[in-house]
């Protein structure tokens, strides 16, 4: 069953992005780079290593390196105190 993305960031979920480098099969002297980015939960990450045991299982181009960034996007919100107050007629 599918959930909605909602659904997963109200279950931990955040927005885990990785750029993949590896080396291209015809030319292993050069590399590209691939952007993944999908919902999961830190610090595990089980689905971005999911991916990339695909990637070493399942693609010709060998992985170089992967970097990647984790971003909760519903978590406690920040309150300010404002002091001063500008009005526009």
């Amino acid at each position: 069953m599918e959930r909605s993305e909602t659904e997963l960031m109200l279950k931990g979920y955040g927005l885990t992005t990785a750029e993949l480098f590896y080396h291209m099969p015809d030319h292993i002297h050069v590399l590209n780079s691939f952007v993944w980015q999908e919902y999961d939960l830190a610090p595990d990450h089980p689905r971005l290593f999911g991916f990339i045991e695909f990637w070493q299982r399942e693609i010709d181009g060998p992985l170089h390196s992967v970097r990647f960034t984790h971003r909760k996007m519903i978590s406690p919100g920040e309150w300010r105190n404002v002091v001063g107050e500008f009005r526009l007629h």
